[in-house]
Parts: structure tokens; sequence; C-alpha cells
């Protein structure tokens, strides 16, 4: 196995490349803890290694997503009465987008966490619940991935869970609608750790 390093922005990131011959890419970034140090991945000695080590992290992952309980009192409430209280209780900012969406996203089954929410927002909008990208492949197709989530159009209606807003500007639509795409390809968005 060959591994390559490289840093993208020493103050916030690094990227490892790791290739097995032919077969395997794979691309992690990591955020470093301090500016002066670096982060180095642990790469497995062998490709059996990197598999089964992946495999065991993603069982953990999923098996603590799938433990998260909807409360009584969000399992017998409509998806806009959940959202309606949700901005009155937590507020809206991101903080409280965020935590209204786990609250429908547990009445309807749709497995994540803060932690996993919280970080993809991050990376792929830094919080702006407008933001848009005009400059990638779905952008060049007439369909740029908008919102906290960076969904695109066709998959919103597709995964759009009903009682939220038709609007994928919308922070917890978007939010709810992209975490049920994830939950559908992924098993959770907490397993989504790049673009997805």
């Amino acid at each position: 196995m060959t591994a390559v390093r490289r840093v993208l922005n020493p103050r916030t990131a690094t990227a490892a490349i790791a290739t097995t011959g032919a077969a395997a890419l794979a691309l992690t970034l990591a955020p470093q803890a301090h500016a002066d140090e670096q982060v180095k991945p642990a790469l497995p000695a062998t490709a059996a290694a990197a598999v089964a080590v992946q495999a065991d992290h993603l069982a953990a992952t999923a098996k603590s997503a799938a433990q998260a309980k909807p409360s009584s009192e969000t399992k017998t409430m409509s998806v806009a009465d959940i959202q309606k209280k949700g901005v009155k209780k937590y507020g809206n900012k991101l903080d409280g987008w965020i935590r209204t969406s786990l609250d429908i996203m547990h009445a309807k089954g749709i497995p994540g966490t803060y932690k996993g929410l919280h970080s993809n927002i991050m990376r792929e909008s830094s919080g702006n619940p407008r933001a848009i990208n005009n400059w990638d492949v779905n952008a060049r197709a007439g369909v740029p991935s908008k919102g906290l989530l960076q969904i695109i159009k066709p998959t919103f209606e597709r995964f759009h869970v009903a009682g939220t807003k038709n609007d994928q500007y919308d922070p917890v639509a978007n939010i709810v609608a992209s975490a049920n795409y994830a939950a559908h390809r992924y098993g959770t968005i907490d397993l989504v750790h790049s673009a997805y």
C-alpha cells in the first residue's frame, strides 16, 4: 500500500490519500488541533486491515444512531407542530434548526445526531441557509445544490419530509430532506464525511 499526504491548509485541515494499487482511493479530511501540530492519520498496514477498521467504525456509528429514540411527545405530534414548537423552544439560528430537525427526524425514524448534522452543515455551507453552489457539475447541468446541506432540487423533492416546507432554502426542510437522503444511501448522515 502506498500513502501520500498533502496539506490543504495547515491551519484548518489535512488530507490523506491512500491507494492500494488501482483498486481504491480514499480522501479523508481531519481538523488539526493546533496550527503548529501535524495531524498524522493512522494508516493500517494492509488494505484488508483498512477495510476491517472502516467496517468496525461504520457498525459502531450505525448502532449508536439507531439507539436514538424519539420522545413520546414528538411521536404523537405532526411535523408542522414539531417545527413550530422547535422554533419557539430552540430559536431560529443554526443550533435551533438542527435541534428542530432532530425532533422531526426522530419522530419520522430518520437516524442522525447533532454532531453528524453540524459537521456536515459546516463543511457544506458554513451554516449559511442561503448558500448556493454555482460552479460544480450539478450547477453546470442547471441544478445547483442549495441550502445548509447543499442538496439539489431532484434529491430534495424525492426525500422531502411531508410537513416541512417545500423549499430547499428552508433550513429545517433542507436538513431533514438531506438526512433522509443520507439515511437511504449511507445508513445515516453521521457516516457522511465528504461531499455526498
